[in-house]
């Protein structure tokens, strides 16, 4: 199942002294991607993650997410969207 994770920062976060949690992000972003649960990731405008994840379902995709550094240290926390193939070609095609 595809899985679409918008990150959102968690108000109050205190960014100060983090070159090394952001290290260690990185580090399990590139772990995730080489297990073949992260197929995509991106920045918004606002330098917020947006990362396509391939999971079994819901809750997978959320206890990968939840293992981040950056989440377990309170910084972030992301909303949780599933994608469902697009299927409204019917309303158009004749049958």
């Amino acid at each position: 199942m595809k899985i679409l994770a918008l990150e959102q920062e968690i108000e109050g976060a205190m960014w100060e002294h983090t070159e090394k949690l952001l290290e260690q992000e990185a580090q399990h972003i590139f772990q995730l991607y080489l297990s073949d649960s992260l197929r995509e990731i991106y920045f918004t405008e606002d330098n917020n993650a947006v990362l396509i994840l391939e999971a079994k379902d819901r809750k997978t995709a959320k206890e990968l997410l939840d293992a981040l550094p950056l989440v377990k240290s309170g910084k972030i926390r992301f909303e949780i969207l599933e994608l469902k193939p697009y299927t409204a070609y019917e309303r158009i095609m004749k049958k």
